[in-house]
């Protein structure tokens, strides 16, 4: 019999990370909507982010600040640093196979996956995504409390 008691709560288990990942660099990183995309802190100015993503399949990439300026290490041909440190801490939340898989990327046994994406400059939108990067950082404004939170009813959590 399947335990389906899950299905009843308000919190579900979270499959874990494949590893640990530090949060400063790449603190938004997603599997969303055809495409690996995230936010990643400028290594120049604390106030500033990149929204990035890879499309998949076509491995399309876009690089732009929250304010929508484009990306100055961006080529027409290769990857910023801000979208290979995405595409690694993808790795790290979620594992080759599987950002591979998703990515339709064909990663042989220690293959670099950035070196396997062999897409070009695409615009794609960074307003949706660094908008749900900013509501998931509003969740951990909410105050601590040991009821229910209705704006967090449907949220991962370590449920037992």
């Amino acid at each position: 019999m399947v335990d389906r008691s899950w299905e009843r709560r308000s919190a579900v288990r979270v499959v874990p990370p494949a590893r640990a990942r530090k949060l400063a660099k790449v603190p938004f990183v997603e599997l969303a909507d055809g495409r690996l995309q995230g936010v990643v802190s400028s290594g120049s100015d604390v106030a500033r982010v990149y929204v990035s993503s890879v499309a998949a399949a076509t491995h399309a990439f876009s690089c732009s600040t929250n304010n929508n300026r484009p990306c100055g290490g961006l080529g027409a041909g290769y990857l910023c640093k801000h979208l290979q440190a995405l595409v690694k801490e993808a790795v790290l939340q979620y594992g080759l196979e599987r950002v591979a898989r998703y990515l339709k990327a064909d990663v042989g046994e220690g293959d670099d996956l950035v070196d396997r994406l062999d897409g070009v400059k695409e615009q794609a939108p960074a307003a949706a995504v660094f908008s749900r990067f900013l509501r998931h950082l509003g969740y951990l404004e909410l105050p601590v409390t040991a009821g229910p939170v209705p704006e967090a009813h449907w949220f991962p959590a370590g449920a037992s």
